[in-house]
């Protein structure tokens, strides 16, 4: 599962510049500037080195060995791995956001109230999908309306006859075939919001640099032990497998580890500067 955490830079240049101009636009004055959140490239770096790392050894493991279930069994688990990422990184976020505004001298609660738009737009975005394809199964199904309530809502119009039954069943079609055309742009919607939620935590770094590091090794090895207890994917020797399963939590903790201590060294970002102790 990736980690890698967008940096902000201070020019806005790049392919996400204009992403990172939206959401400062959103935040207006309150998002953390560069002394709280610093444009480091090594550290972006080592994220996506880390992160393209697992994905060549995720990819080669499926290649070299046999699937311990079928394809549509290794899918769907992929699947509920990323929701159960989602899940512990949510339940996270909100914790740790949490305990940064107790914890904080009430000035710095009110900086970190401010800066609380990106995790809130995360998660609604997040929960706009799941929300899409309900609506849209349960209007494909006709469980939403059926074609009884439109026949009474055109017969009120109109009155019974046959443009009461034209307008209805017009009306229904068009309803279904938007419905299926929601239904089909909303699964893979909701895929794509979850992997950005889990690959930037939420946007934790919208209201310290340090929640994103902190949270990091609290989901992978979430992961590793729902992996551990639900069986291996793939039919792996022991040592290759465990060495698989242990690379991933043990190289974002040590990543994790690695930029908080950056973080101090060479920003003086701290944990009890960052709540104004």
């Amino acid at each position: 599962m990736s980690t890698v955490r967008p940096q902000v830079g201070s020019d806005g240049a790049g392919p996400f510049g204009a992403v990172n101009a939206f959401f400062h636009a959103c935040m207006g004055d309150h998002a953390p500037g560069l002394d709280e959140r610093p444009d480091d490239r090594l550290v972006g770096m080592m994220q996506i080195g880390r992160t393209l790392l697992g994905m060549v050894a995720a990819v080669w493991l499926v290649v070299a060995y046999p699937l311990s279930s079928g394809r549509e069994e290794f899918v769907l688990g992929k699947l509920v791995e990323l929701g159960m990422a989602c899940a512990v990184l949510l339940v996270g976020s909100l914790v740790g956001i949490a305990a940064f505004l107790i914890a904080g001298t009430p000035e710095r609660r009110r900086d970190f109230a401010r800066r609380l738009l990106g995790p809130l737009v995360c998660m609604l975005a997040l929960a706009l999908g799941p929300a899409l394809i309900w609506l849209s199964l349960t209007t494909v199904k006709g469980d939403l309306v059926g074609g009884e309530d439109l026949m009474g809502f055109y017969s009120a119009i109109v009155g019974r006859g046959i443009l009461c039954s034209l307008f209805s069943f017009i009306t229904l079609i068009i309803g279904w075939l938007l419905a299926l055309v929601v239904l089909i742009v909303s699964i893979p919607y909701t895929i794509i919001a979850a992997y950005v939620c889990v690959a930037s935590c939420f946007r934790a770094s919208d209201v310290h640099q340090l929640l994103p590091a902190l949270l990091s090794p609290l989901l992978v090895w979430s992961l590793f032990a729902f992996q551990l207890f639900n069986g291996p994917d793939v039919a792996a020797p022991p040592e290759v497998l465990y060495t698989f399963l242990l690379g991933g939590p043990l190289s974002v903790t040590a990543l994790s580890a690695w930029e908080v201590r950056r973080l101090r060294t060479r920003y003086g970002i701290t944990l009890r500067g960052a709540l104004g102790r």
